[in-house]
């Protein structure tokens, strides 16, 4: 596919509020869904058999997904996956619908091909995305039949209303309705955009709360539903060491890392400084992101040993990005923001990439 979306981004988006854009942008891709132009699409930009990957009992069409963050309600997962991804994971999603912080609360530096965000969970509650995600798996059924269909993930989050000391409760609420439709679980402590809630990725909280969820999770689904944790790029060696503990203490299947980033001076930035401190504050996605996400997945793989998944994300653009990944431990990986700059064509440039540097 020719590379257009650049420039059209540059003069349709550029000037736009970025929420608007983005909403804008996810409209017309389920608008394609429903003219029936994404099921066309989907037989030019179905992975190559060659990208199948086993991960958690799972199997996922690329190695290659989209994060948590652009379809908070599951409103477009068939379209999205008809692009190329070999997996969606929605959300961030809470226990009770929240409006998220006040707007305007996504920004672009657009130099530094990265976003900053303070959303703040913004989502209609586990009630109203449920019955969403039950009919996506219905509209895979009918298109993929015995085939391999693309794997939906589900993130779930604290709802910001609800106290910390009640935040296990929260997180149960989404997963008593969430977990039945839950390819996999996220468990999200990583966001640092609801007050306290990073709190929760020390030991003490977090393994009770993963515990918990994660039997939970099961005994509603009536099967082992694959349970992760997403963990912030800021934790200290000593915090990310804690976490990996957990993995094989509480039979976690693996880790998300990274999530935004709170960090600024350190990252390089090539924006204005004034245009980065007009964004203020939130968390930072992007190119900017990838040495450090990079660092934590090589510290994590060996920290955890061979077999625990790791879904690295965090500053992935290209194909030979995804494959650096890969090489350095990571059993999937996940983009987003480069989505947002890129188009709906960049998933399968990714992908037809992919094979060729897994084949060579």
């Amino acid at each position: 596919m020719p590379r257009i979306y650049p420039a059209f981004f540059k003069i349709a988006f550029s000037g736009m509020d970025a929420e608007r854009a983005h909403h804008l942008g996810f409209s017309g891709i389920k608008a394609s869904k429903r003219s029936g132009a994404s099921r066309a699409l989907r037989a030019v930009a179905r992975p190559d058999r060659s990208l199948e990957t086993r991960a958690m009992g799972l199997t996922f069409p690329s190695p290659f997904g989209l994060a948590a963050g652009f379809d908070k309600g599951a409103t477009g997962v068939v379209a999205l996956t008809d692009l190329g991804f070999g997996h969606v994971e929605v959300g961030t999603v809470t226990g009770r619908a929240q409006p998220g912080n006040p707007a305007p609360r996504l920004f672009r530096l657009v130099e530094d091909r990265a976003v900053v965000n303070r959303m703040g969970f913004n989502n209609d509650g586990a009630a109203a995305v449920g019955p969403r995600l039950a009919a996506a798996h219905a509209d895979f059924d009918d298109q993929y039949g015995s085939g391999t269909r693309p794997v939906v993930g589900v993130n779930i989050g604290k709802t910001k209303a609800v106290p910390l000391e009640d935040a296990t409760e929260d997180y149960l609420v989404s997963t008593r309705t969430l977990a039945p439709q839950a390819d996999y679980l996220v468990v999200n402590v990583s966001s640092p955009n609801t007050p306290g809630l990073r709190t929760l990725q020390a030991r003490e909280s977090l393994a009770p709360l993963l515990e918990a969820v994660g039997k939970e999770a099961d005994r509603v689904a009536g099967r082992h539903v694959p349970l992760l944790v997403k963990i912030a790029p800021d934790l200290t060696d000593g915090q990310l060491e804690e976490i990996a503990g957990l993995v094989p203490e509480l039979g976690l299947d693996g880790v998300i890392a990274t999530n935004t980033t709170i960090e600024r001076e350190s990252l390089g930035l090539v924006s204005d400084p004034s245009s980065v401190y007009a964004c203020g504050e939130g968390g930072l996605s992007g190119a900017p992101l990838a040495p450090r996400s990079l660092e934590v997945l090589r510290s994590l793989r060996g920290l955890l040993g061979p077999e625990p998944t790791i879904i690295s994300v965090g500053g992935v653009s290209t194909a030979e990005d995804v494959h650096e990944r890969l090489r350095n431990g990571a059993t999937l990986v996940q983009g987003y923001t480069a989505f947002l700059y890129e188009g709906p064509f960049w998933v399968s440039r990714i992908n037809r990439g992919l094979k060729k540097l897994m084949a060579g």
